[in-house]
């Protein structure tokens, strides 16, 4: 599988990673994701994402591929140990409490990358947490520390040169950040890592779905573009954000056996066809609404 850079980390990574939030959410038994990210490991990817707030998903990837720790990196966050309702950001001590509490259930004495996830600009202007993500870093526990979030807040860590990486959504349906925030990033020499690649697969849904998805479906039902008609639509998104200048990895999640190596033969496909890469930004540029930004 194609490796690229991760940014000025130096890391190797390959061109897809496995999101570890679907595994966490769904329930996954180790089993089943031992199945899971041992056929993605032999297949070529190195990158794991995962946080502690996906529910039973660091467990499971602890007890799945502990032992193959050096086949691949290891990401995780923090931010949310007692849920998206309360927050860790105005206790240290907490965030501290839940970096050592990653290491245990991922049965590692280090990470990769740990990332601070989706906290809001006030909270990055207050500099505690960004202090507190420095000395995670000089104490050892993480090899890089970066941000994990959208628009205003993306662009002040960018800015704040306290991070090695930036994680945000691009796609199809999730374009805003293309013309400003990855060039800033990539200027400042971060890497960059892409979520929810495929919006989640929206176009699928013939009803509305709940939650963030929803907004992606409205979206694409006003995109329409010609190509979500076909069979080959999947392949389509996967390889436009996976052509996004600046991008090193796409990160996929599933808890279906064989899905991971499906997108990696659509990955191995190279990138999008320039004259359709341009097709779908014209479509966003001339569609697109000013409330369309990014989906934390």
């Amino acid at each position: 599988m194609e490796k690229r850079k991760l940014g000025k980390t130096g890391l190797n990574v390959s061109v897809l990673g496995f999101g570890g939030a679907e595994i966490g959410f769904g329930g996954a038994n180790v089993q089943l994701v031992q199945e899971l990210l041992s056929k993605a490991l032999d297949a070529g990817l190195n990158v794991i994402d995962t946080a502690e707030c996906y529910e039973v998903s660091e467990e499971r990837i602890g007890e799945a591929v502990s032992d193959r720790r050096k086949d691949f990196y290891l990401f995780s966050k923090c931010g949310h140990s007692h849920g998206y309702e309360d927050p860790d950001w105005n206790d240290i001590g907490r965030l501290e409490t839940s970096l050592d509490r990653s290491l245990k259930r991922l049965k590692t004495d280090h990470l990769d990358l740990f990332q601070l996830h989706s906290c809001s600009l006030d909270i990055l202007k207050k500099g505690d947490v960004i202090e507190f993500m420095k000395r995670a870093k000089a104490s050892g526990k993480t090899r890089f520390i970066g941000y994990s979030g959208e628009n205003e807040a993306a662009q002040f860590a960018i800015t704040s040169g306290a991070f090695d990486t930036l994680q945000l959504s691009v796609s199809i349906a999730e374009q805003a950040c293309i013309d400003s925030v990855i060039p800033a990033a990539v200027k400042a020499g971060m890497g960059v890592i892409a979520k929810r690649p495929l919006a989640n697969v929206a176009w699928k849904q013939h009803n509305r779905p709940e939650g963030y998805t929803a907004n992606y479906w409205e979206r694409l039902q006003k995109l329409a573009y010609d190509f979500l008609m076909r069979e080959d639509a999947v392949d389509t998104a996967l390889r436009f954000t996976l052509s996004v200048p600046g991008i090193s990895v796409a990160l996929t999640g599933t808890m279906q056996p064989g899905r991971y190596e499906e997108n990696a033969r659509i990955a191995a496909n190279g990138p999008l066809d320039p004259s359709l890469y341009k097709a779908i930004r014209q479509r966003w540029s001339s569609v697109a609404e000013p409330s369309w930004t990014g989906e934390i």
